[in-house]
């Protein structure tokens, strides 16, 4: 598996927000980037943001690097398994006593398997709407329809806890929880994803949890 290092995560984002800001120049009609009162970012806001999002990734990398290559770590420190694996995302992991947003305390794992080896490739949150202020510069979301959690990472599609059934389909296994529809934000710290930092799936793990 591919790892930047932070040096290279923090010049990527950087170099990402400038492509990014002469983009959105260059893409509007020739009449909107030279009227008078056309509204442009200026390029020090575009900085701050690439700093404040290269400072949190650090602070993320350090308080999660633990968890990279041992599992373990992850169960002993409270993270137990909320879904199997889902197809270009991964298996999902969460430490039900985490609540709100901390970028050095991430309330879901999401885990990647190749046989008996696991490795962490994101970090996830979850909130019961939109944010109104991205808790990370450029963030972008997704979404997680109501579901039934089981204790062995059965997920089930329901629209209330009462739909839920008592033991998981085809395993038996405990019911965990029910959650309504959440917005979840996805950060790929740790596995590459040509598809963006923040974006949902990722490409690259499916033949990664032989698939």
């Amino acid at each position: 598996m591919r790892r930047a290092t932070l040096l290279a995560t923090a010049v990527l984002v950087a170099c990402s927000c400038a492509v990014a800001f002469a983009a959105a120049e260059d893409g509007r009609p020739a009449s909107a980037r030279h009227a008078p009162h056309a509204r442009t970012e200026h390029p020090a806001t575009m900085h701050a943001g690439a700093t404040e999002l290269a400072d949190s990734i650090a602070k993320a990398r350090l308080a999660t690097a633990r968890y990279v290559n041992s599992l373990p770590a992850a169960r002993a420190a409270g993270y137990r398994i909320i879904t199997r694996m889902i197809p270009d995302m991964g298996f999902h992991f969460m430490n039900p006593k985490i609540t709100g947003f901390d970028v050095a305390k991430p309330p879901i794992l999401v885990y990647q398997r190749r046989g008996s080896r696991w490795e962490l490739g994101a970090l996830e949150w979850v909130f019961p709407s939109k944010p109104r202020t991205p808790p990370l510069p450029g963030a972008r979301y997704g979404s997680f329809a109501a579901a039934c959690h089981y204790v062995d990472g059965t997920v089930v599609p329901a629209p209330s806890q009462a739909a839920c059934p008592m033991g998981a389909p085809g395993t038996g296994a405990a019911f965990g929880f029910w959650h309504p529809d959440l917005v979840t934000l996805h950060v790929w710290l740790w596995f590459d994803n040509p598809a963006g930092l923040f974006a949902s799936m990722n490409p690259l793990v499916r033949p990664f949890n032989d698939g």
